[in-house]
């Protein structure tokens, strides 16, 4: 399923292979529309490492995450950009967010840096975190 011009359904799927319910993909779409905006800035692919999770996946030792995580809710994406380091693309995503000639602002709130990808989030609270390790 077409999300955006640039990213299907499947980039979003839970890595352990279940069923998304219909509100993730709700909050899916969203999350798509807001990645879409990035993408088009950098002119590049993104790649979606991880997006949604169940709580199941989202809990076992693949992941380690805890149940306050956006991913089981379908809002956020651990994502990657060819030509940008983590660092890089979490600037880029900071420079739109302040830029004053977009028709709509951006509602990525949740922004996190890690050494191999960068986390993007549509929760509702702006929140922001370091857990690189170099």
């Amino acid at each position: 399923m077409k999300l955006t011009k640039n990213f299907d359904k499947s980039e979003f799927n839970c890595n352990c292979g279940c069923d998304m319910p219909d509100d993730v993909l709700e909050n899916i779409k969203l999350l798509a529309k807001e990645l879409q905006v990035v993408r088009d800035y950098i002119d590049e692919s993104i790649t979606i490492n991880s997006g949604y999770r169940c709580l199941e996946y989202n809990r076992s030792d693949a992941v380690g995450s805890n149940d306050a995580s956006q991913h089981p809710k379908g809002k956020a994406g651990d994502v990657v950009a060819k030509s940008y380091t983590p660092d890089e693309l979490y600037n880029v995503v900071k420079n739109i967010k302040l830029n004053p000639f977009l028709s709509e602002p951006l509602a990525i709130n949740g922004i996190g840096r890690y050494d191999t990808f960068t986390h993007l989030d549509i929760r509702d609270n702006v929140a922001e975190w370091d857990n690189r390790t170099k």
